[in-house]
């Protein structure tokens, strides 16, 4: 019971589990998609800025590039030009202009003599392409600092004059990046062609001049911008919106991560606060199902079955005396009136089965006295007369009288197929019942069926006594019987008697042994009269054969009741 109450109570609070449930999935969702988008709109803000900050370098060059110093290449006025424009842009730390075959000829600081940049891929590639260059994460050989390169072809007409080279600071950007300003747990790193890290925050000094892992090496040449869920190189977990090279106008792979964290940092307290709560009410759920359940469920219900154990052991007396407005006591009140009826109903019982026991007496005085009125009459109409058939008529008188006070010494109104053919073969035992085999299930005949049968039973001794087996010291009589669904098979074999011939007329006895049985019955009886002895087959409708112990148990129930 205590678990079912407890079942209930866990159905009851199922739908808000449920919807709670429901309800965090849904939020996580909602939240996943606006951190994605967040992602995705930082990457393009950062990217957007890089590309501004480029482009101002570049204009920048384009500016240097028109000054006549350096279009005439005047070494000295060109140097003195370039360290004017240097000192006043402070996102770069030198100019400087080489000449087609990568040997420096100004610049806004001084150059070693004979130091070339002819290896730079920057220079290769203004060389090749005669288009404006990004180059990639350099130590500057001039300024021994981090930067990132720009290089610009110095043309006049189709002729390539030299090329115009500058730097990014890369501690510039890397205070750029860190002035926009990153939540707890984000970060935004920018990215060379290489995939070498140009500026990073958090943990710049961790991270510049390393390379991206290579399992993401594959965005930063991507065909697309886009949003991933990974773990950054500093183990925090993170939604990460990227921008490839590959854009137009993206001269360098930018990426900006979210904390997943942080993300759902408020949905998790409140996931937790809403767990804590669940898990509150659950334990009170059952704490009241416990206690409401044992107060007023399981204490009243525990008292209505020891009640009802007691009045089964025998305490005819006891009573709940449960009085009350809710259900259980009127359940408790209603049990009380049944076994005060019951108890009224035993007495009354108890009263009718000692009237009935006085009335069975009297019953059974009357037939004896009845059956033997019959004898007394018979035998002074008959015994002087006709003293065979006098005989003959006695004896069968008497079988029946031994079955009707076989059924009225029990007190019923049917007797066992053992008992019956006892009684009517009690007349014929003077040899001793070994010579009498019987065998058979107990099965338990009505007073129609069990009086019959006593008839027929006496009729085939009596025969048997007179002609058959019975009739010598070394004849033996076996009877046997079977149920068979709702019939039963009876067969009477005689053997060690005098051979015997059938008989050339029918006589009251056979007439009797066919005509015994009510038409209800369906009975049906044949003769076999072998050498060794008779053999006697009858079978008839009995209905649901019950067995002994069945009968006893329903008599015992009947007069509990």
């Amino acid at each position: 019971m205590k678990l079912k109450l407890v079942a209930v109570a866990a159905a009851a609070l199922a739908p808000v589990v449920a919807m709670l449930v429901y309800n965090e999935f849904a939020l996580r969702a909602q939240r996943n998609e606006e951190v994605r988008a967040n992602a995705a709109q930082a990457a393009r803000e950062a990217s957007s800025e890089v590309e501004r900050i480029i482009e101002g370098v570049r204009a920048m060059l384009v500016s240097v590039s028109a000054m006549p110093a350096v279009r005439h290449l005047d070494a000295a006025s060109c140097s003195e030009s370039l360290k004017s424009v240097a000192e006043n842009v402070p996102n770069v730390r030198t100019i400087f202009v080489l000449d087609p075959k990568g040997s420096p000829i100004c610049g806004s600081q001084p150059i070693n003599a004979g130091m070339t940049f002819a290896d730079r891929d920057y220079f290769k590639g203004v060389i090749v392409s005669r288009q404006t260059v990004v180059g990639t994460y350099t130590m500057s050989r001039i300024s021994d600092t981090a930067v990132l390169p720009i290089a610009m072809p110095l043309m006049e007409g189709d002729n390539l004059k030299g090329v115009v080279v500058t730097g990014v600071r890369l501690d510039w950007l890397q205070n750029r990046i860190t002035e926009r300003g990153v939540s707890p747990g984000n970060a935004v790193a920018i990215a060379d062609g290489k995939g070498t890290i140009l500026a990073r925050v958090p943990f710049p000094e961790r991270f510049v001049g390393t390379v991206i892992p290579d399992e993401f090496q594959s965005l930063i040449h991507a065909d697309e911008p886009g949003v991933i869920d990974v773990t950054s190189q500093d183990g925090t977990e993170r939604i990460l919106g990227y921008r490839p090279i590959a854009l137009p106008g993206s001269p360098l792979y930018v990426s900006a991560g979210f904390s997943k964290k942080e993300a759902f940092d408020q949905i998790n307290r409140s996931t937790l606060a809403s767990a804590l709560g669940i898990v509150g009410g659950v334990l009170l759920a059952f704490l009241a199902a416990f206690l409401i359940g044992n107060r007023f469920l399981l204490a009243p219900i525990e008292r209505i079955a020891a009640t009802m154990d007691r009045w089964r052991n025998g305490e005819t007396k006891a009573r709940t005396g449960m009085r009350g407005p809710d259900e259980l006591s009127a359940v408790g009140a209603t049990l009380d009136g049944l076994l005060d009826e019951l108890d009224r109903r035993r007495l009354e019982t108890e009263r009718g089965v000692d009237e009935r026991a006085l009335l069975m007496r009297e019953l059974t005085h009357r037939v004896k006295n009845g059956f033997t009125l019959v004898q007394a009459i018979s035998r002074q109409t008959f015994s002087k007369v006709e003293p065979e058939r006098y005989h003959s008529f006695s004896a069968r008188v008497t079988a029946l009288a031994r079955t009707y006070d076989l059924l009225l010494s029990k007190e019923t109104t049917s007797s066992s197929v053992r008992e019956v053919i006892a009684a009517a073969m009690e007349a014929h035992l003077d040899g001793g019942c070994e010579r009498i085999r019987v065998d058979g299930p107990d099965v338990v005949l009505p007073a129609d069926l069990a009086l019959p049968l006593s008839l027929v039973v006496h009729e085939l001794a009596t025969n048997a006594t007179k002609y058959g087996s019975l009739s010598s010291e070394t004849g033996k009589v076996s009877i046997v019987w079977r149920k068979e669904r709702e019939r039963l098979d009876l067969t009477w074999t005689e053997s060690g008697g005098p051979a015997v011939d059938a008989p050339a007329r029918k006589g009251f006895g056979s007439v009797l042994i066919e005509r015994a049985f009510p038409s209800k019955a369906r009975s049906v009886s044949r003769s076999d009269y072998l050498s060794e002895g008779l053999v006697f087959e009858l079978s008839f409708a009995a209905g649901e054969l019950e067995s002994l112990s069945q009968v006893s148990a329903d008599g015992v129930a009947e007069q509990g009741t």
